[in-house]
């Protein structure tokens, strides 16, 4: 205990213990040999003050909340790295959790920040999140909240997202290059604002630049009914030319229908993702992917984030650029 070490050291010197405390925290009132003689013991006896008094007292934890659907993603881990990397420059820490897209475990997880004094907080709202009460009781606490990747529509919140609508556009572009007609889209969960802002730019750029395309959408999310999916079409009597994956978890379910079958890429269907860049390099040929890259997005969210916390202005929405990767998948 914080008080026990103190009173120990200030036996062990002979002055009171506000005297140690004050001179621990280079107070004006103490001398500077006082002061030495205390930093020296405290030194000597490995004394460590109590972090938790330390934040009841200045209300400062330098703890970050973190909250994502999953840890379990690739796109999210290279998102934590990146914000740990940051915060640890400017001596933060990160408390990372999980909502498993649940509204009541999203909720708890908020309430854990708020009573652990986070300063901050980065979050991704669960697929059925509507309600963003909780998320305006942080703010109004004087928690700023930046939301990332999948953000809410309302209005007011500060996001830091992919270019969505441009890595719909690129993706459709490389493939009406290749003059490819009958294409299979595989989207997220259809509630999200993510997954529709991206199937209408993808389906629109179509639409004014190759009108005789066939396009079928779908909204799978998850490996498993990608799979499924892909392995349906491929085997109709009018199988796709081409698969276009909004996602690494989509991509997984799809590539797997393709081995299934003993297909070839691109000779009997060629694939193009969108990707943090990690899964497409497992695949042989390379997948053709539109990076969306986690790192880049969570050095963008911290500096957002940090903005904030020192009162700056900061935008209220901010982009991370969007590039085509050309593998030989298309």
């Amino acid at each position: 205990m914080q008080q026990s070490t103190l009173k120990k050291l200030s036996e062990a010197l002979g002055i009171s213990i506000s005297t140690v405390s004050r001179a621990l925290k280079d107070h004006p009132d103490i001398s500077a040999a006082t002061k030495l003689k205390v930093k020296e013991l405290a030194a000597a006896m490995e004394y460590e003050p109590n972090s938790y008094a330390v934040q009841l007292r200045t209300r400062q934890s330098n703890v970050l909340g973190l909250l994502v659907p999953s840890i379990d993603n690739f796109f999210y881990d290279s998102f934590i790295a990146a914000v740990e990397d940051e915060a640890r420059k400017f001596g933060y820490s990160v408390l990372i959790m999980q909502s498993r897209d649940n509204v009541e475990i999203e909720t708890a997880n908020l309430n854990i920040f708020r009573k652990n004094m986070a300063m901050g907080v980065f979050a991704t709202v669960s697929i059925a999140t509507e309600d963003m009460a909780p998320f305006h009781k942080l703010e109004d606490l004087k928690i700023p909240v930046v939301f990332f990747d999948r953000v809410p529509e309302e209005k007011g919140f500060h996001t830091v997202c992919l270019s969505d609508a441009d890595a719909a556009r690129l993706a459709a572009e490389a493939i009406i290059e290749k003059k490819k007609q009958n294409v299979l889209a595989l989207f997220g969960h259809p509630h999200l604002s993510i997954s529709r802002v991206r199937s209408k730019t993808f389906v629109d750029t179509f639409k004014q630049q190759l009108p005789s395309a066939n396009i079928t959408l779908h909204f799978p999310e998850q490996p498993e009914p990608s799979y499924e999916l892909a392995k349906a079409a491929l085997q109709s009597t009018n199988p796709p030319d081409v698969i276009f994956c909004m996602g690494d978890l989509i991509l997984i379910g799809v590539m797997r229908a393709i081995h299934q079958l003993n297909l070839k890429v691109p000779e009997d269907v060629a694939v193009i993702s969108i990707s943090n860049g990690f899964i497409p390099t497992m695949y042989n040929p390379v997948i053709t992917y539109v990076e969306t890259s986690g790192y880049k997005l969570g050095k963008l969210s911290f500096s957002q984030m940090l903005g904030r916390l020192k009162g700056e202005e900061v935008s209220e929405n901010v982009c991370v650029e969007s590039i085509l990767v050309k593998g030989g998948s298309l």
